[in-house]
């Protein structure tokens, strides 16, 4: 009996060093009327943020120049965009069309 329990033990500690790692939490962000909501927040590492477009016809973009995003990858009304934040700092981000014209800008920042 003892025996089992050892060997259901080891196996379930095994079963669970195999299974990769997925995010923490998941914090969602609205895209709607031209803005980011919430436009600034706080994460721990590990988070996933999704940016959900909610516009009736609006693309938008969801662009981290310091972290290497190439322009114009554009998500349209229904779509999303996610990222994992892994590591600390602080990440600017903007709508790549509408910053200039509508001040679409956001900072995520990670915090242990």
């Amino acid at each position: 009996m003892n025996e089992r329990l050892l060997i259901s033990t080891l196996f379930l500690g095994l079963v669970a060093l195999a299974v990769p790692a997925v995010a923490q939490e998941t914090v969602v962000i609205a895209v709607e009327k031209y803005a980011f909501s919430p436009a600034e927040i706080t994460i721990r590492p590990g988070t996933l943020v999704r940016w959900e477009n909610r516009e009736k016809r609006q693309y938008h973009s969801v662009f981290f120049e310091q972290l290497g995003d190439k322009p114009g990858d554009y998500f349209f009304p229904g779509e999303s965009r996610e990222r994992v934040f892994n590591v600390p700092g602080s990440f600017p981000y903007i709508c790549e069309p509408h910053w200039q014209s509508h001040g679409m800008k956001g900072v995520v920042h990670v915090k242990e």
